[in-house]
Protein backbone atom coordinates (compact mmCIF):
# COMPACT_ATOMS: atom_id res chain seq x y z
CA UNK A 1 0.00 0.00 0.00
CA UNK A 2 1.26 3.50 -0.72
CA UNK A 3 -0.31 5.81 -0.03
CA UNK A 4 -0.70 9.33 1.56
CA UNK A 5 -2.12 9.53 5.27
CA UNK A 6 -4.22 12.48 6.48
CA UNK A 7 -4.44 13.70 9.85
CA UNK A 8 -8.22 13.25 11.74
CA UNK A 9 -9.71 14.31 14.76
CA UNK A 10 -12.84 11.91 15.67
CA UNK A 11 -15.66 13.74 17.18
CA UNK A 12 -16.23 13.59 21.11
CA UNK A 13 -19.45 11.30 20.52
CA UNK A 14 -16.98 8.74 18.14
CA UNK A 15 -14.26 8.92 20.87
CA UNK A 16 -16.69 7.74 23.42
CA UNK A 17 -18.34 5.42 21.53
CA UNK A 18 -14.74 3.91 20.23
CA UNK A 19 -16.27 3.96 16.76
CA UNK A 20 -14.42 5.75 14.25
CA UNK A 21 -15.88 7.04 10.70
CA UNK A 22 -13.60 8.12 8.22
CA UNK A 23 -14.82 10.28 5.48
CA UNK A 24 -15.88 7.93 2.96
CA UNK A 25 -13.02 8.54 0.68
CA UNK A 26 -10.01 6.08 -0.35
CA UNK A 27 -7.93 7.93 1.67
CA UNK A 28 -6.25 6.73 4.71
CA UNK A 29 -6.70 8.97 8.16
CA UNK A 30 -4.28 9.19 10.95
CA UNK A 31 -6.39 9.50 14.58
CA UNK A 32 -4.06 13.04 15.71
CA UNK A 33 -5.41 12.65 19.00
CA UNK A 34 -3.76 9.42 19.52
CA UNK A 35 0.21 8.49 19.01
CA UNK A 36 2.42 10.25 16.42
CA UNK A 37 4.88 7.63 14.83
CA UNK A 38 8.77 7.38 15.26
CA UNK A 39 11.23 8.78 18.42
CA UNK A 40 9.33 9.77 21.71
CA UNK A 41 5.81 8.00 20.90
CA UNK A 42 4.14 7.79 24.20
CA UNK A 43 0.44 6.03 23.32
CA UNK A 44 -0.42 4.14 19.96
CA UNK A 45 -0.24 5.72 16.27
CA UNK A 46 -3.64 4.72 14.32
CA UNK A 47 -3.85 4.70 10.82
CA UNK A 48 -7.40 3.68 9.58
CA UNK A 49 -9.49 4.02 6.30
CA UNK A 50 -12.07 2.21 4.23
CA UNK A 51 -12.23 -0.96 2.21
CA UNK A 52 -14.69 -0.82 -0.95
CA UNK A 53 -16.49 -3.66 -2.39
CA UNK A 54 -16.70 -3.14 -5.98
CA UNK A 55 -14.20 -0.34 -5.65
CA UNK A 56 -10.86 0.94 -5.34
CA UNK A 57 -9.03 1.54 -2.10
CA UNK A 58 -5.81 1.20 -0.59
CA UNK A 59 -7.18 -0.66 2.01
CA UNK A 60 -8.69 -3.58 0.05
CA UNK A 61 -7.30 -7.21 0.49
CA UNK A 62 -5.11 -5.94 3.66
CA UNK A 63 -5.69 -9.00 5.36
CA UNK A 64 -5.06 -11.06 2.68
CA UNK A 65 -1.66 -9.56 1.50
CA UNK A 66 -0.34 -9.11 4.68
CA UNK A 67 1.48 -11.70 7.26
CA UNK A 68 2.95 -11.57 10.42
CA UNK A 69 6.38 -10.85 10.31
CA UNK A 70 5.77 -8.66 7.30
CA UNK A 71 7.47 -5.46 7.66
CA UNK A 72 5.72 -1.93 6.73
CA UNK A 73 7.18 1.24 6.34
CA UNK A 74 5.85 4.55 7.34
CA UNK A 75 7.34 7.65 5.91
CA UNK A 76 7.17 10.59 8.18
CA UNK A 77 8.68 13.90 7.87
CA UNK A 78 11.39 13.06 9.93
CA UNK A 79 11.90 10.00 7.34
CA UNK A 80 10.77 6.27 7.36
CA UNK A 81 10.08 4.37 10.11
CA UNK A 82 10.07 0.22 9.83
CA UNK A 83 7.66 -1.50 11.50
CA UNK A 84 6.99 -5.58 11.73
CA UNK A 85 3.42 -6.93 11.67
CA UNK A 86 2.33 -8.76 14.98
CA UNK A 87 -1.02 -9.49 14.29
CA UNK A 88 -3.75 -9.32 11.99
CA UNK A 89 -7.34 -10.13 13.44
CA UNK A 90 -11.02 -9.56 12.73
CA UNK A 91 -12.66 -7.74 14.83
CA UNK A 92 -16.91 -7.48 15.42
CA UNK A 93 -17.38 -3.41 14.72
CA UNK A 94 -20.21 -2.96 17.94
CA UNK A 95 -16.67 -4.63 20.51
CA UNK A 96 -14.21 -2.79 18.85
CA UNK A 97 -14.41 0.09 21.47
CA UNK A 98 -13.26 -2.65 24.24
CA UNK A 99 -10.96 -4.12 22.40
CA UNK A 100 -7.15 -4.35 23.81
CA UNK A 101 -6.10 -2.17 20.53
CA UNK A 102 -6.88 0.74 22.55
CA UNK A 103 -4.49 0.13 24.80
CA UNK A 104 -2.11 2.66 25.21
CA UNK A 105 1.44 1.01 23.90
CA UNK A 106 4.03 3.17 22.81
CA UNK A 107 5.45 2.86 19.47
CA UNK A 108 2.87 0.49 18.55
CA UNK A 109 1.20 1.30 14.58
CA UNK A 110 -2.20 -0.12 14.22
CA UNK A 111 -3.76 0.01 10.86
CA UNK A 112 -7.75 -0.31 10.92
CA UNK A 113 -10.47 -1.31 8.09
CA UNK A 114 -13.36 -2.74 7.33
CA UNK A 115 -13.76 -5.99 5.97
CA UNK A 116 -14.50 -6.18 2.26
CA UNK A 117 -16.81 -9.54 2.71
CA UNK A 118 -18.91 -7.80 5.61
CA UNK A 119 -18.39 -3.85 5.52
CA UNK A 120 -20.65 -3.17 7.82
CA UNK A 121 -19.99 -5.69 10.58
CA UNK A 122 -16.56 -6.22 11.21
CA UNK A 123 -12.65 -4.48 10.95
CA UNK A 124 -9.36 -5.75 9.75
CA UNK A 125 -7.01 -4.90 12.37
CA UNK A 126 -2.93 -5.20 11.88
CA UNK A 127 -0.66 -4.50 14.81
CA UNK A 128 3.12 -3.78 14.52
CA UNK A 129 5.80 -3.36 16.70
CA UNK A 130 8.93 -0.81 15.97
CA UNK A 131 11.60 -2.55 13.85
CA UNK A 132 14.40 -1.66 16.49
CA UNK A 133 17.26 0.93 14.98
CA UNK A 134 20.51 -1.37 14.14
Amino acid sequence: MDQAVLPLSPTEQETSLGSIVPPHTADAYWLTPYGVPGTGSTNTTYIVGHSWEGGSSPFNNISSSSRPGDELTLTTAEGPLAYTIDEITTEFKDTLKDSAIWDKVPGRLVLITCFTEDLWGKNIIIQASPVPAP
